[in-house]
């Protein structure tokens, strides 16, 4: 089969596809295999490329098959029952990956059950993709926010905020303000009832916001906590509610978006005693009547129920796959190291989709 293999850590020239890479011969427990037809990256392939996580994150061995959330056609279920799986071989599914974001940039590709869908009718193999990627993750932070709070989006125009601002008019948000270069976008396709361009102007500092702050700040752009902690120092009044009032910060990722762990020691600093240590601190009696409640969102659940409704949505009409303008991206060398580069400069414009359909 047809598959792009990635030869070794750091440079995207180290991506190439191949004509003659065997196909999964066995399936094991609760995997299907499919024709795969489509595949959107995440920020877990870019970050797998670079090296940064190798010991922790990367493949067992070199060249890998890159790529992890994907739609295709089940051509063969193993030993997976299509009573309990509601698909069976022939139907359109669509998976989020589960045991890391390997093995999908292919014509054929092992995915787990466990977090897998049949794709409604109408619903494109591109947009499934895209959906079973950041709308899922958006789908699980959006139960975190209550009707009528008003809430600011960093990062409103990537994969998982073009998905949450759409997920959140169906919460009955009350006000939702996105961050993006693109304001236009938020406003006009995504729902935002107020946009501004963080090239042009600090969100964290807008005066009107600070006479009526937020409920809520959600970052999926990495790195506003600390300038938030800086404003406190300095006496700022803030944009966001503090903690006795019921004001939070949600985040799902971290101050660096492409950090450096080499070891189970700098995950446990970095994503348990930091992550700890904020929300204690924001916590505590001295700080409630200051700053906003600090949570580092988990956002990758692992209960099928969240690809379903996901599904359900899109099968209703209620939220809509938002795929990248420069895309869906072609399955060849070039089409695939131009997705990747435009995962790494993290300026997508909604969620980043490679075709594999023509192959």
């Amino acid at each position: 089969m047809r598959a792009i293999h990635i030869i070794n850590y750091g440079s995207i020239e180290n991506i190439f596809l191949k004509l003659d890479i065997p196909k999964p011969v066995e399936i094991p427990k609760a995997k299907v295999l499919i024709k795969t037809e489509a595949v959107a990256l995440a920020p877990g392939d870019a970050r797998i490329l670079s090296g940064k996580t190798k010991e922790l994150q990367g493949p067992p061995s070199m060249p890998y098959i890159p790529g992890g959330d994907c739609a295709g056609t089940v051509v063969d279920m193993g030993n997976e029952s299509s009573h309990d799986l509601g698909f069976d071989v022939g139907d359109r599914i669509a998976a989020r990956f589960m045991d890391g974001p390997r093995g999908a940039l292919a014509e054929y590709a092992l995915v787990s059950t466990k977090m897998a869908e049949k794709v409604p009718d109408g619903i494109s193999s591109i947009e499934a993709a895209a959906l079973a990627s950041s709308a899922t993750i958006a789908l699980s932070l959006s139960k975190r926010v209550k009707a009528n709070e008003r809430v600011l989006i960093l990062g409103a125009g990537g994969g998982v905020g073009s998905h949450l601002c759409q997920l959140l008019r169906l919460r009955n948000v009350g006000f939702i303000a996105g961050v993006s270069r693109n304001t236009e976008r938020l406003l006009n396709d995504l729902g935002c009832d107020q946009a501004i361009d963080y090239t042009k102007q600090n969100p964290l500092t807008v005066e009107e916001w600070k006479e009526n702050p937020f409920d809520v700040i959600i970052d999926l752009a990495s790195g506003s906590w600390i300038p938030l902690l800086k404003l406190i120092d300095s006496g700022e009044k803030l944009v966001v509610k503090s903690c006795s009032d019921g004001g939070r910060f949600l985040t799902t990722s971290l101050d660096e978006p492409w950090y450096e762990l080499h070891g189970i020691w700098d995950a446990l600093k970095t994503f348990l005693f930091t992550t700890l240590y904020r929300a204690m601190y924001s916590r505590v009696f001295w700080n409630r009547s200051s700053m906003p409640k600090f949570t580092f969102a988990m956002s990758l659940d692992g209960n099928r129920s969240v690809i379903r409704d996901t599904m359900k949505h899109a099968r209703e009409g209620t939220l809509k796959a938002i795929v990248d303008d420069n895309g869906p991206f072609p399955f060849t060398t070039d089409g695939v190291r131009d997705a990747f580069k435009l995962q790494q400069n993290r300026h997508g414009k909604g969620k980043i989709v490679i075709d594999i359909s023509a192959v």
